[in-house]
């Protein structure tokens, strides 16, 4: 059953925090790479894509936390799904997260057809570029002024949506401290983990387009 879920887009620092909830004992943390890592998670992506909607409980059966897309597309069904569950918006400085994404994800839904994938990774991406590429940019996600609008839109929206008791705005860039806190968990002796740079992307991509 989930404890958290997680609101914010991809390149918020999610594979950070994945990995910080899990070093914290939210284990395991759904996120775009499980389902990579797991052909099976694929069908529930595609069905919602599809419009057929999402059963929480089968398509995060065994995990305790959720960052990422693309579970933070269903953060409000999430939300109503498990309502004992805390909230994290992972954030960073608009224009460093727009640098970010318009060099990997937004790369992606662009060029994804000609890239070479795995038959489950290519399903995945066509359902991405459904869920996130048209349903949360409105097929504008090259388009850095209205990208960022969705961007500003979605904190925006969390923060309207979720009691303020409940939630988390969180910029990976502070570490520990509020995260432990809000989570009600000690500090860890090990450093902050931060992950998933810009060419850590593309080389998990088998390397950036030529």
């Amino acid at each position: 059953m989930l404890q958290i879920i997680g609101s914010g887009f991809g390149r918020t620092g999610t594979l950070s925090l994945k990995t910080a909830l899990e070093i914290l004992g939210f284990a395991p943390c759904h996120h775009m790479e499980e389902v990579f890592r797991n052909p099976a998670q694929v069908a529930h992506w595609t069905g919602l894509a599809a419009g057929q909607g999402i059963d929480p409980a089968a398509a995060f059966a065994g995990y305790r936390a959720q960052v990422d897309w693309p579970g933070a597309h269903v953060w409000r069904e999430l939300a109503d799904a498990y309502p004992q569950a805390k909230v994290i918006h992972s954030v960073r400085p608009e224009e460093l997260w727009w640098k970010s994404f318009s060099a990997t994800i937004g790369k992606v839904l662009t060029l994804y057809p000609a890239l070479p994938a795995p038959p489950h990774v290519r399903a995945m991406m066509e359902a991405a570029h459904r869920l996130i590429g048209e349903e949360t940019f409105a097929g504008a996600f090259t388009d850095r002024a209205a990208a960022l609008a969705a961007y500003r839109r979605r904190t925006a929206e969390v923060r309207a949506a979720i009691a303020p008791t409940r939630l988390l705005v969180y910029d990976v860039a502070e570490g520990w401290g509020p995260l432990c806190r809000f989570l009600g968990v000690a500090e860890p002796a090990a450093e902050f983990p931060h992950l998933n740079t810009t060419e850590a992307f593309w080389q998990h991509l088998g390397g950036p387009p030529g």
